[in-house]
């Protein structure tokens, strides 16, 4: 007959809920997290456990690794040899733990990240605070459970007379929760829990005057108190950690920096190469050699510098751009109760100090259970030796053993116990002088029972065995402080010297886009003609910059990007330069107006803006500054339809012009405009008529003399006048007429601009054909004539734009420092 098969047929959503819940319980109550009591995961504490019951002490020799791990994995742990290994190894590194529970000889790595020697070559032994972690483990203080395969008991929790937790931190992952808990200094957090046990009300900041933050083993500098506080009051916060650094002078006018602390749970090695890369990549200026010289003395980098190199801006961008400073987050989850629990400063104390009151009414009982057992014997004892003759003669009658236990608890009322004790007692016990010692035991023995029922009777006697055990742990173990607090997190300013040679180029920007920094050496090997342009552009900007300056670009969109003259394409002056879309994203129909230098972003100078549709707008430069150039920036917002014409930089003291179509030219000075924000659209520029708009606007010196505008018209005519031809005016006006009406065939402006000596105009027809003006040879018009016709426009047809020839200037007249 088949044996009938039964399968049970559940939905796999169902299987798998089930499944993992169960992983995931099993993950973090007994893998990943520690307890919030002991501060140990299940592998750490069994790695103690098993060493303890060893008797591989601090206080016998060393003991090789692998036999340990043989016996964590056969009697506690059955999992990989290698993982608990590890652990072990961590448990013995001292740059990992504040207070290492295993010492260990051989290689157990290092602070480079290197591998530990297999545990077959390395040895070790528990740490004299690990064995304060067991201590009284077996007077009865905690909980055990049977082993994996129910052959032995292991128990729940250590008695952990340290508070581990806080003083060696933890750190995991498990399903769902993760942990950071950074490791204390071992004198603060005892002070605390004290404080905590004396005052009940103790406040979170008040502890946070005793533990002043964390204490990594590799020392550092934190930084943020702001951070702290909020860590310690949610088990949620961010720090600031940072290496410590001090710049040293050497010969010759240089300067080293040395790092003789790192961060906590930096890889020195990595830090290292990093440094080095960056000084390969010349991503920074100004590092001649980075040399690790970490020996048995101790842990030092040195980063040497070339001669007059900014140090302090060197390491401020060390510690921006390497680990040399990183933000560690506290997460402090631990299990308490059972549950993953995320705890502040004041639970993780309390858990501690609830788990010490229980382990301490334990080792009470359990010592007072103990002394009455013993104190019950010696009163047996006492009674004997008085009827010591009657009591042998008793024995000597009796058959055996049980027979003399009956027969002299019969005769003489001793209980159980002391007829035990007497029959066993040796001979030599009999001497008139130890009835005496008896009397001395008996007597102290009734001093510990006092003293074991006055500490269990109140709760006040209990707390204060709890905290002289702990004053004990402190005198005979806590070190002053290795990390170093500091209140604000500094704001890390890095000079553009320090990441950029500093070397002066020559910049061209077109009107189609084309960008491009030239060396000058390259410049000066060719001549203007060689300059390669595409047809129909034009070029709008030639400056010589320095490397270390920026060229802010704007576009007819109101967008700008201040972009890093080092950041420009380098490329040779006879070559095309490369599209501005390459370097941030712009739309098809967006073009460049205008590119300004800018060495410093100053408050003292301001940025105004021209559009199309006579509005103008003033901002203070330092709104300009980003450190982002992939995508456009806002200048300005513009209304629909409009559009920028022009942007000037001004210190304030200009006088602006702005003239239209129509003919008309409005004269005022910027003081009229007032500073508003970066997205702001501004106010009106002048007041304008239907289908007029204005064509162009200029910054004049108000202080000049002899100033020229220079007007284009459609129909070729051209112009020059002078200022002094028209009155100065206010804003939003509607300016003054700057052509003569003609009813048939009226002239409007197509160009206008502020001409000098030795300028040429460009003039562009709707053929295409390109004219040349040099506008100080016109002669000077008033403001009712149309000019002098230079294009036959039958011919070449009307003009639609006019461009100034561009010659290259130094934008800056002093020299970069």
């Amino acid at each position: 007959m088949a044996v009938e098969e039964k399968y049970l047929d559940l939905p796999l959503e169902d299987v798998m809920g089930d499944r993992f819940g169960r992983y995931s319980k099993y993950i973090i109550q007994d893998r990943a997290l520690p307890d919030a009591r002991d501060g140990l995961k299940p592998v750490q504490r069994r790695i103690l456990f098993a060493m303890h019951e060893e008797k591989n002490t601090h206080d016998k020799g060393f003991r090789k690794s692998a036999k340990t791990v043989g016996t964590v994995i056969g009697n506690y742990h059955p999992h990989g040899d290698s993982s608990v290994y590890e652990a072990m190894v961590r448990l013995s590194q001292t740059w990992k733990l504040r207070n290492v529970l295993v010492e260990m000889h051989g290689n157990n790595g290092s602070v480079d990240g290197d591998p530990p020697a297999a545990m077959r070559y390395t040895e070790a032994r528990l740490s004299a605070i690990a064995s304060e972690m067991i201590r009284d483990i077996d007077k009865g203080t905690v909980d055990y459970i049977p082993n994996f395969d129910d052959t032995i008991d292991e128990p729940v929790v250590l008695p952990a007379r340290i508070p581990n937790l806080l003083v060696n931190g933890s750190t995991g992952i498990s399903a769902g929760y993760a942990t950071e808990i950074p490791p204390h200094n071992l004198g603060e957090v005892i002070d605390a829990i004290i404080k905590r046990l004396d005052k009940p009300s103790v406040t979170i900041e008040e502890l946070l005057e005793i533990v002043k933050g964390p204490d990594f083993p590799t020392g550092g500098i934190i930084q943020g108190y702001e951070g702290l506080k909020k860590a310690y009051q949610t088990g949620k916060g961010k720090i600031v950690v940072r290496g410590k650094a001090s710049i040293e002078p050497l010969k010759g006018n240089r300067e080293q920096i040395v790092i003789d602390e790192i961060p906590y749970e930096v890889n020195k090695a990595v830090l290292v190469k990093r440094m080095d890369e960056l000084r390969i990549d010349r991503k920074v200026e100004g590092i001649a050699e980075v040399r690790d010289e970490t020996d048995r003395t101790g842990l030092q980098i040195v980063v040497e510098l070339k001669r007059n190199a900014d140090s302090q801006g060197v390491l401020n961008y060390l510690y921006k751009n390497t680990d040399l400073q990183i933000s560690y987050h506290f997460n402090m989850v631990a299990i308490k109760d059972k549950t993953p629990r995320l705890l502040n400063l004041l639970q993780m104390i309390d858990a501690y100090t609830e788990h010490q009151k229980e382990v301490v009414t334990r080792q009470t009982k359990f010592d007072l259970n103990k002394a009455e057992k013993r104190a019950h014997i010696v009163e047996g004892l006492i009674k004997a030796v008085s009827i010591l003759d009657e009591l042998i003669q008793t024995i000597r009658a009796s058959k055996d053993k049980q027979d003399a236990k009956k027969r002299i608890m019969e005769a003489y009322e001793f209980t159980e116990p002391q007829a035990e004790a007497i029959v066993t007692l040796q001979l030599y016990r009999l001497t008139n002088t130890d009835i005496t010692s008896l009397e001395k035991e008996a007597d102290e023995l009734q001093k510990a029972i006092a003293k074991h029922q006055a500490i269990l009777a109140d709760e006040k006697n209990l707390l204060s065995v709890i905290k002289k055990d702990l004053r004990s742990m402190k005198k005979q173990y806590a070190n002053p402080r290795h990390t170093k607090i500091e209140e604000k997190i500094e704001e890390l300013k890095i000079n553009v010297e320090v990441t950029v040679a500093s070397e002066d180029v020559i910049t061209s920007v077109t009107e189609q886009g084309y960008v491009k920094r030239t060396s000058i050496r390259s410049y000066t090997a060719s001549t203007d003609e060689d300059f390669v342009i595409k047809e129909n552009d034009h070029l709008i900007s030639l400056l010589e910059l320095n490397t270390t300056d920026h060229l802010l670009l704007f576009t007819n969109k109101g967008r700008y990007v201040p972009i890093p003259v080092h950041q420009l394409p380098d490329i040779r002056w006879k070559e095309l330069g490369q599209h501005f879309s390459n370097i941030a994203s712009i739309n098809k129909d967006e073009t460049i107006v205008k590119a300004i230098p800018i060495r410093e972003f100053a408050k003292d100078k301001y940025l105004i803006f021209f559009t199309k549709n006579g509005m103008v707008k003033k901002s203070t430069l330092d709104l300009y500054i980003s450190q982002r150039y992939s995508r456009p920036l806002i200048a300005l917002n513009l209304k629909k339809d409009d559009e920028l014409i022009n942007v000037y930089e001004t210190d304030g003291n200009q006088d602006i012009f702005v003239a239209t179509n129509k003919g008309y030219g409005l004269w005022y000075h910027e003081s009229e405009v007032s500073i508003i924000g970066q997205r702001a659209s501004g106010v009106k520029a002048i007041q304008l008529k239907d289908d007029e708009f204005v064509v162009n606007a200029v910054l004049m010196d108000e202080l000049r003399e002899n100033r020229n505008l220079f007007v284009t018209t459609q129909r070729g005519a051209c112009k020059r006048m002078k200022i002094d031809r028209f009155e100065k005016s206010s804003r939003a006006k509607k300016g003054l007429v700057m052509l003569r009406e003609l009813k048939a065939k009226p002239h409007s402006i197509v160009g206008f601009d502020i001409v000098d000596n030795n300028d040429v105009i460009t003039l562009v027809t709707t053929k295409e054909e390109i004219h040349e003006v040099k506008p100080m040879e016109l002669p000077v018009s008033d403001r009712y004539s149309n000019g002098s016709y230079v294009i036959d426009t039958d011919h070449a047809g009307e003009v639609t734009t006019i461009k100034q020839k561009m010659e290259l200037t130094k934008a800056f007249d002093e020299e970069k420092e």
